[in-house]
């Protein structure tokens, strides 16, 4: 093979839609230190997922001042998981390497990883916060929809996560995919001894475009679904199903499996995932059904209402005992419609204003009422004069 026949290592082509790009990893350069697009769109995703959920807790019951922690703890947890995945898994390579180990800024992050991280961790603060669970998880999966669906696109940047040989009009090729092909299929490399067979000439499958149209596809889908959740935890488990069928298939495309022998972890994962999801919705649909009054969004409870009011009188400067709610029953509080994205502030202000007038002096009713008996008295008089 003659190298004089690559692309250049930036160039990145998709042959048969006639497109053709230059992109350079590295965005730019701060103080020596090179800033990677991947880390870039990794940090976007993020942010775009917390400017959808924070505003939306409401609609799941939550307080997002004490979920605000959970969230950070769920993001540290999710990169370190997502990494330490990564290294066990292909251990061989960074044995005794702490640098290679450290440096995530060429890629090297395993979702499922990342879930099992950001899980544990978040939980953990979620039970130290007492926040519910359940609902914290739905509100959740519409996050990692979103960072998952942008995050994608860090692979394209680095040329990676790509799949086998194709001949879809979706077909892209790179300098640095024909490189990573041509070393891999030498005896010894990993494609080599997976026993797949590619030619670096030819256009691959861009599993990365695959996978984020269907993560925010799947947003798009359980965000409009989460207004009609039937339980807590619903959201959730359809965003395994949802994840674990495409990453199931778009798995079996990919180059760069981890490998448990002949078995591509992620692939026998997510299979599990799918399978266990789908039970488990069938079993509490069926539950649902049996006894409604057993599965009640904790949107609905009292508890979720109190602390949410709480949480906006502590906002509006009021502060200790003077925030909490006292004496006030669920029907005073009817103030969510899992209708609408927020509930209505002005409604609150009204509920306050309520509050306040419970606890004016009774005088005014007694004079109330003595006014009432010298109408009534007038009134008799006046009957009496016109018989």
């Amino acid at each position: 093979m003659s190298t004089e026949t690559l692309l250049e290592p930036h160039e990145i082509q998709f042959p048969k839609l006639g497109w053709d790009f230059s992109i350079n990893p590295t965005a730019f350069t701060v103080f020596g230190f090179d800033i990677q697009w991947y880390g870039i769109i990794i940090t976007l995703g993020l942010i775009l997922a917390l400017i959808y959920v924070l505003p939306k807790m409401k609609r799941f019951g939550l307080d997002s001042d004490r979920c605000i922690d959970a969230i950070i703890g769920g993001v540290i947890g999710g990169i370190v998981g997502a990494r330490i995945y990564y290294v066990l898994m292909r251990w061989d390579e960074y044995k005794g390497d702490w640098k290679a180990i450290l440096n995530t800024r060429q890629g090297g992050l395993a979702i499922y990883g990342g879930i099992i991280g950001a899980l544990l961790i978040g939980l953990i603060i979620c039970k130290v916060r007492k926040i519910k669970v359940l609902p914290m998880l739905d509100i959740t999966a519409l996050g990692l929809l979103i960072g998952q669906g942008i995050g994608r696109w860090g692979n394209f940047f680095n040329q990676e996560a790509f799949g086998t040989n194709t001949d879809s009009f979706l077909g892209m090729t790179g300098g640095t995919i024909q490189r990573t092909i041509s070393d891999s299929m030498q005896m010894g490399g990993d494609m080599y001894e997976n026993g797949l067979n590619m030619l670096w000439e030819k256009p691959v499958h861009p599993c990365f475009f695959y996978e984020s149209v269907w993560c925010l596809l799947g947003f798009v889908i359980l965000a409009f679904w989460s207004k009609r959740r039937k339980y807590d935890g619903q959201i959730f488990l359809m965003y395994l199903a949802w994840y674990g069928a495409e990453r199931f298939v778009v798995e079996g495309l990919r180059t760069d499996s981890l490998m448990l022998g002949n078995i591509r972890i992620s692939q026998a994962l997510s299979a599990v995932i799918f399978v266990a999801s789908v039970i488990l919705q069938i079993v509490f649909f069926s539950k649902k059904k049996r006894d409604p009054e057993s599965m009640v969004l904790y949107v609905n409870t009292e508890e979720s209402h109190h602390l949410i009011e709480e949480s906006r009188r502590k906002k509006m400067g009021i502060s200790g005992e003077d925030a909490k709610i006292d004496g006030i029953t669920d029907d005073d509080m009817d103030i969510f419609n899992d209708d609408d994205d927020d509930f209505d502030e002005s409604e609150l202000d009204a509920l306050s204003d309520d509050d306040d007038d419970d606890e004016a002096p009774a005088k005014p009713a007694e004079a109330s009422d003595d006014k009432d008996e010298n109408t009534a008295d007038e009134e008799s008089g006046e009957n009496k004069e016109d018989k």
